[in-house]
């Protein structure tokens, strides 16, 4: 079994690992919050265009038939994009999971080599010979 330094350097290099993938996953759950926001946004505007009655020109209808179609290949792209972004979330998320497991596997061992070490000295002591002799005063 590895000594307790050498579990401690591990566990701090797994503890750094960990910040960085948290922080990764934060920057995804950011990005898939941002396309939301995206998607429901053409979304309104593709409602605020939708066809009323009117009575005027007709190149007003072909004007908002266009920006209608501009509006419908934006909502497409957003939802590719948030598939990809909540891929990316969901993946992110498996990572930190990763590294919080094997965080929690270094603080086990290094328990476990501290509990060791600790019974190896509780050994020792009680093999040791008494360390003070008892000394009478002369008789």
């Amino acid at each position: 079994m590895p000594d307790a330094k050498k579990l401690d350097r591990i566990l701090k290099v797994r503890t750094l690992q960990l910040g960085l993938v948290r922080a990764e996953e934060a920057r995804a759950n950011e990005r898939f919050v941002g396309e939301v926001t995206l998607r429901n946004r053409i979304a309104a505007l593709a409602a605020d265009i939708a066809p009323a009655p009117s009575i005027g020109p007709g190149f007003s209808l072909v004007a908002a038939a266009h920006f209608r179609d501009r509006l419908q290949q934006s909502a497409e792209a957003a939802n590719g994009r948030l598939r990809a972004a909540e891929q990316l979330a969901q993946q992110a998320a498996e990572k930190t999971r990763e590294a919080k497991r094997d965080q929690s596997a270094i603080e086990k061992l290094l328990d476990r080599a501290m509990a060791e070490q600790a019974v190896k000295e509780i050994r020792a002591l009680e093999a040791a010979p008494p360390s003070r002799k008892i000394r009478h005063d002369p008789c």
